[in-house]
């Protein structure tokens, strides 16, 4: 095994525990954004482009007839192909309210190029016995007498609604331990309750094999234990009612939170979870699957870092092909507080990727979220398959692309953008500067942080159709006006403040009158 460290990554702070990753013909998605989408990429997934050591995230888009998918976090994805046509399937997990999502979404690519991908996302309309809203659980694709059937297990949910009240408002609880069987194509949805499993769990591992799902370890929060949780459940698919049956296996392993990784045909690797609340589970496990057998055995595990080590909470998700994404919070020093910092755990030998082509499909559950349970379950694993060794030589075209584009020039002499420093300023920036074209001559671009606009007026200058000078051309922009034409102004004559009246002209007769009267 090795641990390799991702020293750069654009917008950490959008990666968080509750986070999972698809595959789409080698490229991988982030989807489960912290917070409601901005502007900036308002479907909420990206495009994770590994180069070397750096990670960076660039938006991606659905088509005009897709449904709005919200970012989910800690919710259950699988994969599958319907019609030789690659999806996954996502079902259940919070919104950034903190609601519950009930729904299922089946999405899948439909065009991809050097600038653009696109996606398509429907809502299947689900009938019957619908699974509540939930969280921290699994969904798996089984295959039996050439017919597909959708499973899901476990979880957790908040409490009933006559039960909830404001102090325990956000209180969850541990689903019914139910299995859910919902027709891949009509949506009808089945509950079988097994006598083998009495209580509820979540944030477990699940395998899926043609018609069998292997259930690993668990977290049940109603006792707060990890119980060594080894189940097999078979679903058979006849013309008529699917049967489903259950055993318990020997030689479970008590673990919450964990990732998997498939490295051969027929081995995983365990990485990563809980032993209990306050204890991270360092060790390694593996598991050999046959046929009708399976076990599972400890295994060596790598030289962690101190910072690993000595972290309260860890995250991850499997890379496919024996490699694991894991996520630890970064130190104070940072200059984004809630950034993380990432490493790239590989636990096969170089040669033998490329001789193993894995067809199995395994999925995990959504790991334990640290609103409802101690910090040390505030982490979220899923599963997808991607080649470790385009992660070196991944989307090259688009970074060309990037640096033609001009976003990271000298747009002036107080520029202070730079690629390996800038932290976003704007709520429309994501991974790339703000700019705005100045009108003088030909025209140039310069960042809006470098001219200090405010994003209001950032905004107001996107909108109208006005010309815009930089700080450098402004004054002689002025300078080339050509004066306006200045009507005089037409002055009032002023009145004198005291004017003098005019005399009235006495007659004799009214001297005379007067006269006689004062006598």
């Amino acid at each position: 095994m090795s641990l390799q460290m991702i020293s750069n990554v654009s917008n950490p702070s959008l990666i968080q525990p509750g986070f999972s990753l698809l595959n789409f013909d080698g490229h991988v998605f982030l989807f489960g954004q912290k917070g409601w989408p901005k502007r900036s990429c308002p479907t909420g997934v990206f495009l994770l482009n590994f180069k070397k050591e750096e990670l960076r995230l660039k938006p991606a888009f659905f088509s005009q007839d897709s449904c709005y998918l919200p970012p989910l976090r800690y919710p259950a994805i699988c994969s599958t192909t319907q019609s030789e046509k690659f999806q996954y399937i996502i079902h259940g997990g919070k919104t950034p309210n903190n609601e519950l999502s009930d729904k299922l979404y089946i999405m899948s690519m439909i065009s991809k190029n050097s600038k653009k991908v696109t996606f398509k996302c429907i809502e299947k309309e689900l009938a019957g016995e619908i699974p509540e809203g939930r969280y921290g659980h699994t969904i798996n694709m089984v295959h039996s007498q050439g017919k597909n059937m959708i499973v899901i297990i476990g979880g957790r949910s908040y409490m009933a609604v006559g039960e909830r009240t404001t102090e325990k408002w956000n209180s969850v609880v541990d689903c019914m331990p139910y299995i859910f069987l919902v027709d891949s194509k009509f949506g009808c949805c089945t509950t079988y309750a097994l006598p083998e499993i009495q209580s509820g769990f979540s944030f477990h591992l699940s395998l899926a094999r043609n018609d069998t799902i292997y259930i690993i370890g668990g977290h049940s929060i109603e006792n707060n234990i990890r119980p060594p949780n080894f189940y097999r459940i078979k679903i058979d698919l006849p013309l008529g009612t699917p049967a489903v049956s259950c055993c318990t296996l020997p030689g479970g392993i008590s673990v919450s939170s964990a990732i998997m990784t498939q490295v051969r045909d027929q081995e995983f690797v365990i990485v990563g979870g809980y032993h209990s609340d306050n204890q991270k589970r360092m060790i390694c496990s593996s598991i050999l699957l046959d046929d009708n057998k399976i076990e599972i055995t400890e295994r060596e595990a790598p030289e962690w870092t101190p910072d690993i080590k000595h972290c309260k909470i860890w995250f991850g998700s499997d890379m496919g092909n024996g490699a694991i994404l894991l996520g630890i919070p970064g130190d104070n020093k940072q200059a984004l507080s809630d950034g993380n910092c990432f490493y790239i755990l590989r636990c096969q030998e170089e040669s033998d990727q490329d001789s193993e082509q894995l067809a199995q499909m395994c999925s995990q559950s959504s790991t334990e979220d640290a609103g409802e349970s101690t910090p040390f379950e505030d982490s979220e694993e899923f599963t997808f398959s991607f080649d470790i060794n385009d992660i070196d030589m991944y989307n090259e075209e688009d970074e060309e692309d990037e640096s033609e584009a001009g976003y990271w020039i000298t747009c002036s002499a107080d520029c202070n953008i730079d690629i390996n420093t800038w932290v976003p300023l704007y709520s429309t920036e994501l991974n790339k500067p703000a700019m705005i074209f100045c009108s003088n001559g030909d025209g140039h671009w310069v960042h809006a942080q470098c001219m200090d606009l405010s994003e209001n007026m950032l905004i107001h200058l996107s909108q109208v159709n006005t010309k815009y000078f930089c700080t450098e051309h402004a004054s002689l922009a002025r300078g080339l006006q050509t004066p306006k034409k200045i009507h005089p102004v037409k002055k009032q004559p002023m009145k004198a403040l005291h004017g003098k009246k005019p005399k009235k002209i006495v007659t004799p007769a009214k001297k005379s009158f007067i006269r006689k009267l004062f006598e």
